[in-house]
């Protein structure tokens, strides 16, 4: 038996189906803890194996837990499930529509049909202070992006032609030559804009700190991810904070296919070629494809590979695809090599 989870702020929809894909139960409980000794208890009274969770590191997280903490004895392993898995599942039996049991059923299948999905990943320790981090900088950065746009709008407005003098608002020296533009000026406008410089400059300071915060935890970690060409600081953060523990991923092609590197065949006839895989953990796959452009800029072997790949014919997006691939077996070998020296990420720290 396997079971599917889609798990939403109030309720979870769990689906058992047997091995040939047919539910054999489907429910919806609280995401509580009444909830999860609920589904405990439906996981272990229909001898489910496995399990699948769809938003183990948001709204599923506890209820992960829970069963990982519970049943591993058992034998339940508890796996996460990408959304994009469930999209396409449930656009493959057209007429069921969308609800939360019907996703529930898709996760479950998908759990029944894919070997590689990774275990379900503590969110605690160094690594989920990586991500809590990590995310909050992503944040500062989109909220001080936004404040841009519209500063150079109102720039446009209080002083015509400021571009020629001032093209980039990227910089507290920037920032505050913007500031010095209005001086005098009282009106509504001039000062919403002083406000709005005023926080980029706030953010920008606060950018500052969490990059020396960041940093020192990364350095903490003991990772060598710094030593390849390509990854810097926060590169590295960002996969130590999506991996957690690399022992989660069998082989560095489950590695690859957690982390949407892996290309799907699309060949036809006498055409041989893979094509974008969407799948996967989005926040690795733009760790890699980082690293990836990083190395074709320079005089790198990587850059030597993608070469030889365009040389074979293969197209630059195919050739860069290719690159990336080789470079999460590089990262996994990386990682594990690591793993084997240091104490495990979610240790205190």
């Amino acid at each position: 038996m396997f079971a599917g989870i889609d798990s939403h702020k109030d309720t979870l929809a769990v689906a058992v189906i047997d091995d040939t894909g047919r539910p054999v139960v489907v429910r919806r409980l609280g995401n509580d803890a009444a909830g999860f000794t609920a589904l405990a208890g439906l996981v272990a009274d229909y001898r489910v194996r496995r399990v699948g969770i769809e938003g183990s590191t948001n709204f599923g997280w506890a209820a992960a837990m829970h069963l990982a903490e519970h049943l591993a004895g058992a034998g339940v392993t508890v796996v996460e499930v990408p959304p994009g898995l469930t999209s396409r599942e449930r656009a493959g039996r057209p007429g069921a529509g969308k609800t939360d049991p019907v996703d529930a059923v898709a996760i479950a299948r998908i759990t029944a049909r894919e070997e590689n999905l990774p275990p379900v990943r503590p969110m605690e320790g160094l690594p989920a202070d990586l991500r809590v981090l990590m995310d909050y900088r992503a944040q500062l950065i989109d909220e001080r992006t936004a404040l841009a746009n519209r500063v150079h709008a109102e720039l446009g407005w209080l002083r015509p032609g400021y571009q020629r003098a001032l093209p980039r608002l990227t910089s507290p020296t920037h920032l505050r030559t913007a500031l010095a533009l209005l001086d005098g000026d009282r009106s509504i406008r001039a000062g919403v804009t002083r406000t709005r410089l005023a926080r980029m400059l706030a953010i920008t300071a606060e950018l500052a700190g969490l990059r020396a915060q960041i940093s020192e935890l990364v350095d903490r970690s003991g990772t060598t991810l710094t030593g390849i060409y390509g990854i810097g600081i926060f590169v590295a953060a960002r996969i130590l904070a999506e991996v957690v523990d690399v022992r989660r991923y069998a082989s560095r092609h489950a590695f690859a296919a957690a982390n949407g590197s892996a290309p799907i065949p699309a060949s036809s006839g006498r055409t041989v070629r893979h094509r974008l895989n969407r799948g996967g953990n989005r926040q690795l796959n733009r760790a890699l494809y980082t690293i990836a452009i990083t190395e074709i800029r320079a005089d790198t072997e990587g850059r030597a590979y993608y070469q030889r790949k365009r040389a074979e014919g293969k197209t630059g997006r195919e050739a860069l695809r290719c690159l990336k691939r080789r470079l999460s077996d590089v990262v996994y070998r990386t990682l594990r090599a690591d793993q084997a020296l240091a104490r495990p990420l979610t240790a205190a720290a």
